[in-house]
């Protein structure tokens, strides 16, 4: 019994390794953007899609290119642009004159990392398409439908300067994300750093850390997303995360101020997300159990993008981030 309870605490910690050496790896390619390679990680271990928002410039799409450097998988990018059409994210039919018969062509879709870059320049059409595929794993073409790989996740940009032609993104699509990550700049310090290290990949002038680096396998990953769902979250915790999400159904139970800042408040989909993520947070920061701390820091990311809010709160210069900030300042830590 020991032994066996042994062998499983070694291939935790070896799986927990693996998953900080990725981590460590894309943050010597990635300066400065410290959050988004852990909200990347953490979605992949929570088996969600990430919507990331910020300027040009911010390493955006280095970052997904690198993370799929960094494991077992393929990626592709797509540029969304308003002539986009569903075929070619899904893929399309193609008639074969030689046997008298149609052959399916997959589309970037059935790639494991898909980057879908300014996804809100896309009409409806593509957004329904896209939809499917985030929330079934399986698209539809015509009379069948393909299954997508096992290891799939959709990491979305869009910028938030940008608005002329742009199409906001449906609720139902947003509430698929599992998270809504802002990307802000680099400091004085790591943006030096982003200098030498740009630098030095145009001369070639050294072989880069990165290139030893051994991908982490499927399985592996696979394994860490259990080791994740066995991470220790107290009762008392579990209540309150679940009364954080209630209280944007409810939120004048916290304050008369907050009563009319919200038209709607968060689905169920956040208790599911809040509680794999703050679990991946914690395992991540290699302890065996969820503190306040992961649930408060998650939240953010977590209901950002799955709150309403009101007219009234909108004249007010009233942001999601900062009514979330309320909700935790007001919602009592046990």
């Amino acid at each position: 019994m020991d032994l066996t309870k042994n062998n499983l605490m070694s291939e935790a910690n070896t799986t927990q390794s693996a998953l900080i050496r990725l981590k460590n790896y894309i943050n010597r390619e990635i300066i400065g953007q410290d959050i988004l390679v852990e909200r990347m990680l953490i979605g992949l271990l929570a088996d969600g899609h990430i919507l990331v928002e910020g300027a040009p410039g911010l390493a955006k799409t280095r970052a997904i290119n690198v993370l799929s450097k960094g494991i077992q998988g393929d990626f592709h990018r797509v540029q969304f642009t308003p002539d986009l059409l569903p075929a070619d994210l899904t893929g399309t039919e193609i008639y074969r004159p030689q046997q008298g018969t149609f052959e399916f062509q997959k589309g970037p879709l059935f790639h494991n990392l898909i980057l879908a870059d300014e996804i809100n320049r896309s009409p409806a059409k593509v957004q329904a398409a896209l939809l499917e595929a985030m929330a079934e794993r399986q698209i539809t073409v015509g009379q069948a439908t393909y299954p997508l790989p096992q290891l799939f996740m959709v990491m979305a940009t869009q910028n938030p300067i940008e608005q002329e032609g742009t199409y906001p993104l449906p609720e139902a699509q947003l509430d698929r994300f599992l998270l809504h990550v802002k990307v802000d700049y680099p400091n004085a310090e790591h943006e030096k750093t982003i200098l030498h290290l740009v630098r030095g990949e145009a001369r070639q002038a050294s072989v880069k850390s990165g290139e030893k680096f051994e991908p982490v396998s499927q399985a592996t990953l696979f394994e860490a997303r259990n080791d994740v769902l066995d991470i220790y979250m107290a009762d008392s915790l579990e209540d309150y995360l679940l009364q954080l999400v209630l209280a944007t159904r409810n939120p004048g139970a916290y304050g008369a101020d907050l009563a009319g800042w919200l038209q709607y408040g968060a689905s169920p989909r956040a208790s599911i997300a809040l509680d794999r993520c703050s679990r991946a947070k914690a395992w991540l920061a290699q302890r065996d159990f969820v503190g306040p701390e992961d649930i408060q820091e998650m939240a953010f990311d977590v209901l950002r993008h799955r709150l309403i809010l009101s007219y009234e709160a909108e004249a007010e210069g009233i942001t999601t981030d900062h009514f979330i900030k309320e909700l935790i300042a007001r919602v009592a830590v046990p």
